[in-house]
Order: C-alpha cells, then structure tokens, then sequence
C-alpha cells in the first residue's frame, strides 16, 4: 500500500506540472553559498533507455524492512551544508501573503536570544556535535571553525518570553536535531519552544510575515537577503546577524543497484549529469529550500533546469518535482527507485528509522 500512495503522489505531480507548465512564475535561478564549477567532465556511460522505476520491499530476519536507497556520493567539497541562526528584527517591514504592509507585529526578542545564546553555549555545541553517535553510529553535525560561541547567562522564561516561535526547515526537524536538544534547554529555562519547519525559502518567508522570532536554515543566498531587506538583528554578545554554526555535507542517495553509475563517478557534477543522460528517477525537493537550491546548482548548465515548472517541462519523463520536505522525498525515492540529494543527517535518521517519516 505504502508503495502504491507513492507511485499514486508521483503521477500526481508530474501531472500537475504538466498542466502548469504553460503559465510560467517570474522567478530568479537561486545561488548557493558553495555552487560548484559547472564545466563537468564526460558523463560515464549509462545506458540511453529510461530506467524502471520502483523496488520491492525487502526485510530482515527480524521482519525489520531494509532500506535500499543508500548513499553513493558524499563529502564532496561542492556538497557542503551550513546551518545558520538568524534573530528577527521587531521592526522589519513586515508584510503580509498579499504583500501589504502589516505593523502589529510582536517579536519575543528576550526568548530568540535566549535559546541563541545556549545553542552556542560549548556544552550545548558539544552535545549537537555528539548527537547521532548512539542512536545511529555516525555523527550527524560538526560545529564550523570559528563559530561563534557564548559562555553568559541565560535567563530563565517569564510570562511575556516563555514561548519562542522558531521557523526551520524540515531537513532539521527531521534530522532529530531539535527534538534531542530542545527539551534540555526548555527544561532548564521555562521555556517552550513552537517549531515550524518548511523549507528555507519558506521557513524565511514566515519570518518576514512576523509569524518566527528567530531562524534557523542553510542556505547562504537566501539568508543574506533576509539581512539585507532588514529583517534580522544582531543578538547582545555577537557581530553579526547570520550566526553560522553547525554544518554537514548533502549527500548524492539512489538505490544500491546504481543503474547510472553515481557511485563510480569521477565528481557529484559528473554523477548528476549521468543521472540526466540515462534518464534515471530523481526526486527533487521543488519546494525553494536548501536543499533544492543546492540540487539546481548540481546539473547540467545545459539542462537550464531552475525553480521553473517549465524549465523542466521536457523532463518530468523522469525529474519529478515534489514539492514536499526532506522526509516524504525520501519515502518516494525508496519507494520509486530513484536518485535524491538530501542532507546527511536526514538520511541516517530515514534509515534507521527502517524507511519511515512521521
């Protein structure tokens, strides 16, 4: 059944695309912070006929399901994966959905402080860095050199500062990140902490809405517009507003047979233009986070596949546009047999957790 919802949501998006092709967005192709060179090297060779899509489902002794999707390209220097914190600005000019100026606005400046200051506590990066050793075998996030750091006070929670609205992206949240370290901090302080994640473009876009006191995401381009629209504000200790702290690495994942021959590939650039040439199943996020950013700066300058419906109108045969988070595009990958860029830490958790996303 879980295979048939995928193959179900697959087809109904390539559909929906198809239709939407005609009305073209006036959309800008986004830039990334570490956008590879894209003069890439010949292709490896891969066969011309479109591969077939889906795999079955496998268990173990246990009965456990095996995942088949596996990493098969990781910690190129193209594929490197910053998070950022950024505090929101109380007076920004917020708007609302239809682009109207909105001025009632409320930002808990003391609480996106508070849980800022003790993120960058060392103990508290310590414990970020360390997590994903037991529950997985791998560390998941490592803390950037030259990070900045905070060793004050963290005041406890009062009544106007108790709830803090954190807007993130779903690479995040379904890393586990936030659920491991969270309820340390609100435990702590008093305070209680509302996630929203969506991806980048959309976690920033809430804040520009006044619907987050702070951020937390991983795309360079997209964040230093925020600053420099003047949404952000520089917290009490620091130097800037974009407070970049933990990083991983995108990784390439398909599944263990590798009909395009990724794994093999001299680069990830060489690796996505197999992929293109065979026409092999991608999942791509399309939903404007970082992710997605990261993945339009991988292919095939000739290809012209951008944030545009219609730029890749001649591929949907097998470029599929989910427009969904990082956990759904990884269920129909496995599901569909096809190829996905995702986060390191997502994919871990996506697999130790047999192949399922809450």
């Amino acid at each position: 059944m879980k295979k048939l919802l995928a193959l179900v949501l697959a087809l109904t998006t390539v559909l929906g695309l198809l239709a939407g092709c005609g009305a073209k967005e006036n959309t800008t192709e986004p830039t990334t912070e570490d956008t590879a060179n894209t003069e890439t090297n010949d292709a490896p060779a891969t066969t011309e006929d479109t591969a077939e899509t889906g795999s079955e489902e496998t268990t173990d002794d246990s009965g456990a399901v095996v995942v088949d999707l596996t990493i098969l390209k990781e910690a190129d220097e193209s594929m490197l994966n910053t998070y950022s914190m950024i505090a929101v600005n109380p007076d920004a000019p917020f708007t609302n959905a239809d682009g109207n100026a909105v001025s009632d606005v409320t930002i808990n400046t003391a609480g996106a402080d508070a849980l800022m200051h003790w993120m960058l506590l060392p103990e508290t990066m310590e414990v970020a860095t360390n997590y994903g050793m037991k529950e997985y075998g791998n560390t998941l996030f490592y803390a950037v050199d030259g990070a900045p750091t905070y060793e004050g006070e963290i005041p406890a929670a009062t009544e106007e500062t108790k709830t803090i609205r954190l807007s993130t992206t779903t690479s995040v949240n379904d890393s586990g990140l936030l659920a491991y370290l969270l309820p340390q901090f609100e435990e702590a302080y008093g305070y209680t902490v509302e996630v929203q994640s969506a991806g980048t473009g959309k976690a920033i876009e809430a804040a520009k809405f006044g619907n987050a006191d702070l951020i937390l995401v991983h795309s360079k381009s997209q964040e230093e517009e925020f600053v420099n629209a003047g949404f952000a504000r520089v917290i009490d200790g620091m130097e800037t507003e974009r407070l970049t702290f933990l990083y991983n690495y995108f990784v390439l994942c398909g599944p263990s047979a590798d009909p395009a021959g990724v794994k093999d590939a001299a680069t990830v650039l060489d690796a996505f233009a197999a992929i293109a040439e065979g026409k092999y199943p991608f999942i791509s996020r399309g939903d404007g986070s970082g992710t997605h950013t990261k993945e339009l700066s991988l292919w095939p300058a000739e290809l012209g596949i951008t944030e545009d419906p219609e730029s890749f109108a001649d591929y949907t045969d097998w470029y599929i546009s989910a427009n969904a988070g990082m956990g759904a595009c990884l269920v129909m990958a496995e599901e569909m047999g096809g190829y996905i860029l995702t986060d390191k830490a997502t994919f871990l958790t996506f697999v130790a957790n047999n192949g399922v996303m809450e």
